[in-house]
Formats: structure tokens, C-alpha cells, sequence
């Protein structure tokens, strides 16, 4: 990096807020985000930087849109939970509790009790028990920490 750059990179960690305020409008010639300090130093370094030896090229940030968008078009309780680990759609979750049975049914957009959509198996442990529970835990698909299998 040249040195111009790294002297303007280290001075952002001990400028007052204002200044940094005003350097935002500087660099993004727009009113600075109501964020805290750390927001805006890693982002007018991040500017200074871009500014200085160019920005993401043009298929990297195609790239990124196109993740962006297929992100944002799932369900945000499913994007919590890894598909590699939630059962496949169709899938019977069967538990005996106090000599009910209680069926779960797993479904691409969440979990089908009693003809009632739900977003996650502990909401249902919940409904169920009274109490609250781990639903994957509840239903025997994992195991409890510090318990062997």
C-alpha cells in the first residue's frame, strides 16, 4: 500500500466523530448512516481503499447479487436451520408424550402439527409440553449436550 493511503487508514482510529462525519461526506457525497464509530471507520476504510486501488470487478459483484437474491428468497427461520441436518420434506416426526402420540410433518416451508403450520419443532415442543424444549432434542434428532448416542 502506499504510504499516503496507510497514514490516511491509521489517522480514521483517532479522529473525533465529527471529522469522520465529514470525511463520509466526503468520500460517499451523501449524509452519514446514524450508525455507531466502528461502522463508519471500517466503512470510510474500506472507501479510501476502493477509491484508491479500485472496487470489486464487475463479475464479483454479479456474483454476490445473485447469492443476495437467493438468500433473500428463502424463509428467514429456515435459513437458521442447516439443510444438511432439518429431515426431508415428507418426513413422520413421531413422539409419545404422557400416552398421546403427537405427528409432525416435515414441510419445505416448516412443520405441520394438527393441520397448523409451524417455523420450528420447538414452538411445537412447546404447544405439546407446556414447558419449554429444544424441538430438535424433543423429537430425537440430536442428541442433548454431554449425552453420548
Amino acid at each position: 500500500m502506499d504510504a499516503p493511503i496507510l497514514a490516511r487508514l491509521a489517522a480514521i482510529k483517532d479522529m473525533p466523530t465529527p471529522e469522520l462525519k465529514a470525511m463520509w461526506r466526503d468520500l460517499y457525497s451523501s449524509e452519514p448512516p446514524p450508525y455507531n464509530r466502528r461502522f463508519l471507520e471500517s466503512r470510510l476504510a474500506y472507501r479510501i481503499q476502493e477509491l484508491a486501488y479500485g472496487g470489486l470487478s464487475r463479475d464479483a459483484v454479479q456474483r454476490l447479487e445473485a447469492l443476495a437474491e437467493d438468500f433473500s428468497e428463502t424463509n428467514p427461520m429456515m435459513r437458521k436451520i442447516r439443510t444438511d441436518r432439518k429431515p426431508i420434506v415428507g418426513t413422520k416426526l413421531i413422539r409419545d408424550w404422557k400416552g398421546s402420540e403427537h405427528i409432525v410433518v416435515v414441510r419445505e416451508d416448516g412443520y405441520d402439527y394438527q393441520g397448523r403450520l409451524y417455523k420450528s419443532l420447538s414452538i411445537i415442543a412447546r404447544t405439546i409440553t407446556g414447558t419449554v424444549w429444544n424441538g430438535w432434542i424433543f423429537f430425537g434428532l440430536k442428541q442433548p449436550k454431554g449425552r453420548k448416542s
